[in-house]
C-alpha cells in the first residue's frame, strides 16, 4: 500500500489541508440550496470547483479535497442521472482537483521547500446522501454490510479516477466507519484514506460513542493512514485529539468548522470567525497531537493561510 501522507510527514511536521470548499463556491456566486450541495456545481459549473481548489493550493494547502463529498449514485439518480452519468461526475471532482494540482506545482513547485500537494476524493457519510443533516447524528438503521454496499461503488470510482488517497469524512457513526475500513480492508487493499469522524462535545462523535474508543477500533486497519475529526466545533477539538492520542499510533488529523454555529433544520449559519483566531487555535491542535490540521465549513483560504505561516515557519 502507498501511504503519501505518511510520505510528506516525513519531510514536515504539519500536513496543511484545505478549508471548506463550499463557501468558496458560494462566494463566487454558486447556489448550493440543493441535496446535492456542492456536487451540484459538478454539474453546471465545474470551473469554480477548480479555481477554488487552486486558490487553496495558493494559500499552502498540502492537500485538495475533491467536491464529491455527497456526490452518489443515489443523489444523481434523484436529479434523473444514470449510473453511468453519476459515474463520469464523480470522476470530474478528481479529474479537477489534479487539474488545479497540476496547474499549481507547475508554476510553484518547490516553493518554501513545500512537497507536492495531494488530492484527497472526499467519502461524505451515509447521512450526507440523506441530506437531512443526519451526518450530526447518525442511527441510520442500517448495518455494517449496507453501509458496504452504500459506499462500494463509489469508492471504486473515486480510486480509478486518480486520488492519492480517500478523505472519508463527517462519519458520525462508529458502524459507518467499520464499515468503511472493513471494505478498503477486503476488496481495496492498495487504498490509503483518513478517516475523521464528526463530534458532539469534548469526548463523543455525534452517534454517542466515545470518541477515544472509536478511534482504537480503526487502529488495526493499515489503510487508515490518519485518523481525528471533522465538522465540528473546534472548541471541543484540543480535548478529543488528546483524548485519541493514546488511542492510536496513526497519525491525527483535525479540521474543524470556523466557529460559526450551524442550524441543521434551517440550514443556516450564524456568528462569527476570524483567521487569526483560527490558527491560533490550530496551535493548540498541533499541540493536542494532531499533524494533519485544517479547516471544515465556512473556513477559507485566508484560514489556511494563516496556518501556512506558522506551519512553514
Amino acid at each position: 500500500m502507498s501511504n503519501p501522507i505518511s510520505a510528506i510527514l516525513a519531510r514536515q511536521p504539519v500536513l496543511i489541508l484545505d478549508g471548506a470548499l463550499a463557501t468558496e463556491l458560494e462566494k463566487r456566486g454558486a447556489d448550493l440550496a440543493d441535496p446535492l450541495w456542492s456536487a451540484r456545481v459538478l454539474i453546471e459549473q465545474p470551473a469554480l470547483i477548480q479555481q477554488g481548489h487552486h486558490d487553496y493550493f495558493l494559500a499552502g494547502a498540502d492537500v485538495a479535497t475533491t467536491a464529491s463529498y455527497q456526490a452518489t449514485f443515489e443523489g444523481f439518480a434523484r436529479r434523473g442521472f444514470d449510473a453511468v452519468q453519476s459515474a463520469v461526475l464523480m470522476r470530474r471532482s478528481v479529474e479537477l482537483a489534479v487539474a488545479a494540482r497540476d496547474a499549481f506545482w507547475a508554476a510553484h513547485a518547490g516553493e518554501r521547500g513545500r512537497a507536492q500537494p495531494l488530492v484527497a476524493a472526499s467519502v461524505g457519510p451515509y447521512g450526507a446522501m440523506l441530506a437531512n443533516g443526519a451526518e450530526y447524528r447518525g442511527q441510520y438503521g442500517l448495518s455494517e454490510d449496507e453501509l458496504m454496499a452504500f459506499h462500494r461503488e463509489r469508492i471504486r470510482v473515486l480510486l480509478a479516477a486518480g486520488a492519492d488517497c480517500l478523505a472519508c469524512e463527517t462519519i458520525p457513526s462508529r458502524v459507518e466507519a467499520r464499515a468503511i475500513a472493513r471494505l478498503l480492508a477486503s476488496e481495496f487493499p492498495g487504498a490509503c484514506a483518513w478517516l475523521s469522524f464528526s463530534c458532539c462535545d469534548d469526548a463523543h462523535i455525534c452517534e454517542g460513542d466515545e470518541f477515544a474508543e472509536s478511534v482504537a477500533e480503526l487502529d488495526a486497519f493499515p489503510q487508515i493512514a490518519a485518523i481525528g475529526l471533522n465538522c465540528t466545533s473546534p472548541r471541543h477539538a484540543a480535548a478529543l485529539l488528546q483524548a485519541a492520542r493514546p488511542a492510536t499510533s496513526k497519525p491525527l488529523l483535525a479540521y474543524p468548522n470556523s466557529g460559526e454555529q450551524y442550524d441543521p433544520a434551517s440550514k443556516q449559519w450564524s456568528g462569527t470567525a476570524e483567521p487569526e483566531t483560527f490558527a491560533a487555535a490550530a496551535r493548540t491542535w498541533q499541540a493536542a497531537g494532531a499533524t494533519l490540521i485544517g479547516g471544515c465549513c465556512r473556513t477559507t483560504p485566508a484560514d489556511i493561510c494563516a496556518i501556512s505561516d506558522w506551519a512553514r515557519a
